[in-house]
């Protein structure tokens, strides 16, 4: 398996997000997968491989076949990191907020 890759260049892809909306509904195999997407076994199994090196996915083997469950934990690490920069975002626009309404009120 290649070098664990980065899990924002990986959901950067919007069938790989795809992928992971229908995986968080219940766990697929890629079969399954890529009759949802009209899609080679083989481009989805790359998408797959891609989401598992993130952690995104976990594979489970049932009888001869695997199915991708969501890992929660890393979805959680994706939020937690959004809600940071949502928090930096946020502050920015309050101190933006704050240096108009003085301005505004020099003006006056």
């Amino acid at each position: 398996m290649e070098a664990r890759r980065d899990v924002f260049w990986a959901i950067a892809d919007p069938t790989r997000r795809a992928i992971l909306l229908l995986i968080a509904a219940q766990a697929m195999t890629p079969n399954t997968l890529a009759e949802e997407f009209h899609s080679s076994r083989q481009a989805i199994s790359k998408h797959i491989q891609i989401l598992t090196e993130c952690e995104l996915v976990k594979p489970e083997k049932k009888g001869r076949e695997i199915y991708y469950h969501i890992n929660a934990k890393k979805v959680d690490e994706i939020d937690k990191w959004v809600e940071r920069l949502r928090r930096v975002v946020a502050t920015q626009f309050d101190q933006l907020d704050k240096v108009l309404s003085t301005l505004k009120k020099q003006r006056r």
